[in-house]
């Protein structure tokens, strides 16, 4: 899986959807495969999705980036609209402008949280790994602050519910939101100045500097667009929930890094494809619910995607090219 090889990594990840469900297929029956099951699993995967692109984001500018601090700014973002957007508009009284206002204030503290990222990562060169711990843990103590340490309850909002779970055309709008996002940042990343610099810096920030690429800005503004698509999923758990609380998804950030590393997003930076990560969060999320539906412990999903990991990342290293005698080179830094 090396970047010198053919992408052969699109093929591989809808090989592994494709024996996912022919596994459950046998294991589970026809009722994995129903339409509520798959309703609720693409829910799901809307919240993984987006914390995984903006891993991608943190792993595509180099410099060994990972943003842990993801899940913790999602449900930071929930615990602070929720105490935030009564102050402008009541859930009773006009239900669609608090749904409005809670989103508005939530993506507000998640570009707030990521520019703290960025700034640490890029004006205070802080090493990302560390910085996003850091703010990870600054982010969970600020909302157990907040909440006690308890779950608070929205309660039963109409729109927010439908975001939620109602589908249109059979497709979840939460899921569809998703892949709109994943569209608008493939295309970025493809098409413009931004996209270009950013995976020149992963690869070089040395000569990204010297090519006159504003080098700390870019980790500001790639750190804050994290931090943004970390709000998003924040909202869509607060919906998807009817609560907000600091610790809902604790294991998102183990699994985010193992649908960006399994996608085929360069741990040292300069490479990421958005299409991949969309398929490998459905890879996982498939995983997922059928170990649910296989009634496995949490212990045994939890040791299955460290083990993934750990092989992802060792064939990460591995340069099959001499193995394969047909292949075509793929250009640095697609999206």
């Amino acid at each position: 899986m090396s970047s010198k090889f053919y992408d052969g990594q699109l093929g591989f990840l809808a090989l592994v959807n494709a024996v996912v469900i022919v596994a459950s297929l046998f294991l589970v029956g026809p009722k994995f495969v129903g339409l509520y099951s798959m309703q609720s699993m693409a829910t799901q995967v809307s919240e993984l999705g987006l914390l995984a692109l903006g891993v991608m984001l943190a792993m595509a500018a180099g410099r060994g980036g990972i943003d842990l601090s993801g899940i913790a700014l999602a449900n930071l973002s929930g615990v602070i609209a929720f105490n935030l957007a009564p102050q402008f508009a009541t859930a009773t009284d006009a239900p669609m402008l608090y749904c409005w206002v809670f989103a508005a204030i939530s993506i507000v503290v998640g570009i707030l949280g990521g520019a703290i990222n960025g700034t640490l990562v890029g004006y205070a060169g802080l090493t990302p790994i560390i910085a996003t711990l850091g703010t990870q843990m600054l982010f969970t103590g600020v909302a157990v602050g907040l909440t006690g340490g308890s779950a608070l309850r929205l309660g039963y909002i109409p729109p927010l519910d439908d975001f939620a779970n109602l589908p249109v055309m059979g497709v979840p709008i939460s899921f569809a939101l998703f892949l709109g996002i994943a569209f608008a940042l493939a295309i970025v990343l493809r098409y413009t100045k931004y996209g270009m610099r950013l995976f020149l810096l992963g690869s070089n920030d040395v000569a990204a500097r010297y090519a006159g690429i504003p080098v700390r800005r870019m980790y500001f503004i790639t750190y804050t667009i994290a931090g943004m698509l970390a709000s998003v999923a924040g909202i869509i758990i607060a919906a998807r929930t009817s609560s907000v609380k600091w610790d809902y998804g604790t294991s998102y950030v183990m699994v985010a890094i193992l649908i960006a590393v399994m996608a085929g997003v360069r741990p040292e930076g300069g490479y990421g494809r958005v299409i991949c990560v969309v398929i490998s969060a459905c890879a996982l999320q498939l995983m997922s619910s059928l170990f649910n539906f296989m009634h496995l412990s949490n212990f045994f999903r939890d040791c299955a995607w460290g083990l993934l990991l750990l092989l992802f990342l060792a064939a990460s290293k591995v340069d099959l090219s001499m193995y394969l005698r047909f292949r075509t080179p793929v250009r640095p830094g697609r999206a």
